[in-house]
């Protein structure tokens, strides 16, 4: 079973930043992509940052590039999520996630196909 559990999330003022951190189980090629996404209320969950964690290229939303990064342990079983510089308008819920995939291709940035999900970590920068 691939568990994955966020924490991290927090309130914040704008121009500050926070670390999210992403346990996950053992590796397998079920956890191949992880991703981080977030969902503000009323609105879409989208994409704010993946890594194939085997051939590690990387994908940022335009929102977030340059200002948050993604990494993860060498055993894989840690994932991050390093966001400086926050505003008011990268509060949400955020959702660590994970699929399949291959060293040969680049994940996904859709969430609808991500199949396993975290509880959700909050993120709130207040002005």
């Amino acid at each position: 079973q691939v568990q994955l559990v966020e924490s991290g999330g927090g309130s914040v003022q704008a121009g500050g930043s926070l670390k999210l951190s992403c346990s996950t189980s053992e590796y397998t090629d079920r956890t191949m992509c992880l991703g981080w996404f977030r969902q503000a209320p009323g609105k879409e969950r989208e994409e704010v940052a993946v890594i194939n964690r085997l051939g590690l290229d990387t994908h940022y939303a335009g929102s977030v590039k340059g200002r948050f990064t993604i990494s993860q342990t060498y055993d894989k079983k840690t994932a991050y999520l390093q966001m400086n510089n926050l505003a008011p308008e990268d509060t949400a819920m955020y959702y660590c996630a994970a699929k399949s995939g291959s060293s040969y291709y680049r994940c996904s940035i859709r969430p609808d196909e991500y199949p396993h999900w975290g509880q959700g970590t909050q993120v709130s920068v207040s002005t």
